[in-house]
């Protein structure tokens, strides 16, 4: 689940265009949405499609999504259980 893990990083400071954020600034427990990172709704929604589009893994409520993107590590799980055909 690391190489997920770091797969991520990468794509949320690309789809997000976080600017002043490196991949590896971002903690596996780091607090994704009103974090220091400044993630919103808006950025929920893109990152959604993304996982959508890259992972074929569906987010499709906000009970969900309030679970999946509480930190790094709890949507790489989410993604790894939802998709077992990926590489650890």
């Amino acid at each position: 689940m690391e190489k997920l893990i770091k797969e991520l990083q990468v794509k949320i400071v690309e789809v997000l265009n976080l600017i002043d954020v490196q991949p590896e600034d971002i903690g596996t427990d780091d607090q994704l949405v009103g974090g220091k990172l400044g993630i919103d709704s808006i950025d929920v929604l893109e990152m959604v499609i993304m996982i959508e589009k890259d992972y074929g893994v569906k987010i499709d409520n906000r009970e969900l999504g309030v679970k999946v993107f509480d930190t790094l590590g709890t949507l790489a799980d989410h993604i790894h259980k939802s998709a077992p055909e990926l590489p650890n």
